[in-house]
């Protein structure tokens, strides 16, 4: 189960480019917090070593096979993201735009701006978006989101943030949005698959035939080939 979520605002001529870690907790079957781990922002620096930076840091543990990079492909467009997909990396791409629809095709999702918002919204409000103190960038980062507002056009219902690329450090707060936007859509956790309180048999249900047991039979009937080993539906 993915654990940490790399958020990329990649910034265009001197923009600055914002990456952010959060780190998914998940326990007991309560709704998951997430902990801002790492910020960071650089101006000027060319894309190649973006990527080359990004790939050593998701490449490194504990990020390494348990982390998604999440980047902002709105204003670079895809031939950057490609960049990304070339060092197998495995990135979900992003298109924010300003309507109500989302979608995904590939491995690019087409995403409301509001979505994005909604979802950093409802976290840091409950208190299950958890920034720590010691963060270099956390004050800036709190700053940001205690002044992000949304608007709606009444007439064309399409929405706008008062900070979102309107301000020189809204940067931030896109990298963590899109991190925590993806880590709402993890699948949640499944357990061992278990049979519990079966009373009458199914008509398909004999003494097993071929050599077979119920239970691989069922499993052949519910999944084609399947066997169950140490309670998990192994394929």
């Amino acid at each position: 189960m993915t654990k940490f979520f790399v958020g990329l605002d990649l910034g265009q001529a001197n923009d600055y480019t914002a990456l952010s870690i959060l780190e998914r907790l998940a326990e007991g079957g309560r709704e998951a917090t997430y902990h801002v781990r790492h910020l960071e922002r650089v101006r000027n620096v060319p894309y190649p070593d973006i990527v080359a930076k990004v790939t050593a840091m998701v490449n490194t543990p504990p990020l390494a096979s348990s982390s998604v990079l999440v980047i902002d492909q709105t204003g670079v467009g895809a031939p950057v993201v490609d960049l990304f997909e070339q060092a197998r990396l495995d990135p979900c791409g992003v298109l924010i735009h300003g309507g109500d629809r989302e979608t995904h095709e590939g491995g690019t999702w087409r995403a409301p701006k509001r979505n994005l918002a909604a979802v950093l919204q409802v976290l840091f409000q409950s208190g299950r978006l958890k920034i720590s103190s010691k963060l270099p960038l956390a004050s800036i980062l709190q700053t940001e989101l205690l002044n992000f507002k949304v608007k709606i056009d009444p007439v064309t219902a399409h929405d706008s943030y008062s900070a979102w690329r309107e301000a020189d450090h809204d940067d931030l707060v896109l990298s963590v949005a899109l991190a925590a936007w993806r880590g709402e859509r993890e699948p949640p956790a499944t357990g061992p698959l278990r049979f519990t309180g079966a009373k009458k048999q199914p008509a398909w249900a004999g003494s097993g035939t071929w050599g077979k047991s119920r239970f691989e039979e069922a499993a052949e009937r519910h999944g084609g080939g399947a066997s169950f080993l140490g309670g998990f539906n192994n394929r």
